[in-house]
């Protein structure tokens, strides 16, 4: 869900003094497809409180921006429309206003700064403390600044740290969904892998299962609500590893618990990460018919030496060997990648490296995204961004038009045939 925040000086009369809720809630999200569901999660637990949705943040007397740190720009977007509400905040003292998610566990200080009428920042792993933190906002004398975070990496031991990203995934509400028929999943949270460019580590804490039981439940309860397609989510959803009865479950094992639930007709999982492609896994996808044979699984780049310099734990090779194994083992399986061009000293030729990987693999898809430092992660303490704003650009653009041209030739095989959607 995105939507464009618009709010202007007036404002209408307050919906919580409407008999019957506790008022009208607006919340914008952009970032990922976790963040998607997290939204989903505080609006299901808001309801609970009785709010109601509102269409824009001018008829809403709770705002709440779901906020994303990966890239520069999802940064600049919160601002501008947290910027667009000072006006409203003023007239309407009593509207709480709240940025949640990855860019408020990093950012919290320099959000009330740039911010100052913002009421409320909470965490990713603390999503479960927004009802709780909004009723204290409306009944506080003066702006209240309210922060709720989960601990940083440094704050504790690595159970204490895991133990403050909360999960609450069974509230649920399917009004936030695209679509009634397809749900998200989250199997897992956190990262562990720590590539130099990356702020999820920080933002989204130490990597944790879900209990199996716990995953299988929420599935079947989403079955009964009539969805029929589930995506499982995970910052590296093939890492998967939960220790239960004194045996490790892994996805695979995920998936063929999954594949008996009556009513899913189609499971995917999303993002998985190389070094953890797993032959069992691709025998898994290959095996079990409800799971679709597709994977997103992002190389990121081409070069050996711009993976060293992120720190992704794998070469060029490794990739490709990984390819061949899911080409054999999952043939006509459709893979989908990922792609940051202009990271630190990528040159001329490390590029035209990543333009072959894709003309090699013909990825069905890509995500292409220009390199955007981010305060906090490694490249940004290490390396110089060094390749300039205009070559980024350029890379991108031709990039993106070879795998359009590669995506528009492999969808033109369908025409004709008759497929189930």
């Amino acid at each position: 869900m995105s939507q464009t925040a618009q709010d202007q000086p007036a404002d209408s009369a307050p919906a919580a003094d409407q008999p019957g809720h506790n008022g009208r809630l607006y919340i914008e999200t952009v970032g990922c497809q976790m963040n998607m569901l997290d939204s989903e999660l505080v609006v299901a637990a808001l309801r609970r409180d009785g709010y109601q949705l509102a269409d824009n943040p001018k008829d809403a007397d709770t705002v709440l921006f779901n906020t994303c740190s990966v890239r520069e720009h999802a940064e600049h977007k919160i601002y501008s429309a947290l910027g667009r509400l000072k006006y409203s905040k003023r007239n309407r003292p009593q509207k709480v206003i709240g940025v949640i998610g990855c860019m408020a566990q990093k950012d919290q200080e320099l959000i009330f700064q740039k911010a100052p009428h913002v009421d409320l920042i909470v965490g990713t792993g603390q999503l479960a403390e927004i009802p709780r933190l909004i009723r204290e906002a409306r009944t506080a004398d003066q702006q209240p600044r309210l922060t709720a975070l989960s601990l940083g990496r440094a704050d504790g031991s690595r159970l204490q740290v895991s133990d403050s990203f909360q999960s609450y995934d069974p509230l649920r509400d399917p009004e936030m969904r695209p679509t009634p028929f397809q749900a998200f999943v989250r199997i897992m949270i956190g990262c562990d892998k720590f590539c130099t460019y990356c702020v999820v580590p920080a933002t989204r804490g130490p990597e944790q299962s879900r209990p199996p039981e716990h995953i299988v439940q929420e599935a079947r309860v989403l079955a009964d609500q009539g969805v029929r397609e589930i995506t499982l989510l995970g910052q590296t959803v093939n890492s998967y590893k939960y220790t239960e009865n004194g045996r490790i479950v892994r996805l695979s094992e995920l998936l063929l618990r999954l594949h008996d639930i009556t009513g899913i007709e189609r499971i995917r999982f999303i993002t998985s990460f190389p070094k953890d492609m797993s032959t069992d896994l691709l025998q898994a996808v290959r095996d079990l018919p409800k799971v679709m044979k597709y994977l997103h699984v992002p190389a990121q780049s081409g070069c050996n030496e711009v993976l060293r310099r992120m720190k992704r734990g794998y070469t060029v090779e490794d990739y490709r060997e990984m390819m061949g194994r899911i080409n054999d083992i999952i043939p006509g399986c459709a893979v989908s990648s990922d792609f940051i061009v202009g990271f630190c000293g990528e040159t001329e030729e490390a590029f035209q490296k990543s333009l072959q990987l894709i003309r090699e693999c013909r990825f069905k898809n890509s995500f292409i995204f220009k390199y955007s430092p981010r305060t906090g992660t490694k490249a940004d303490e290490m390396y110089p961004d060094d390749v300039p704003e205009d070559v980024k650009r350029r890379r991108n653009n031709e990039m993106l038009e070879l795998q359009n041209r590669i995506s528009e030739e492999d969808n033109a095989e369908f025409i004709g045939r008759r497929v189930a959607i």
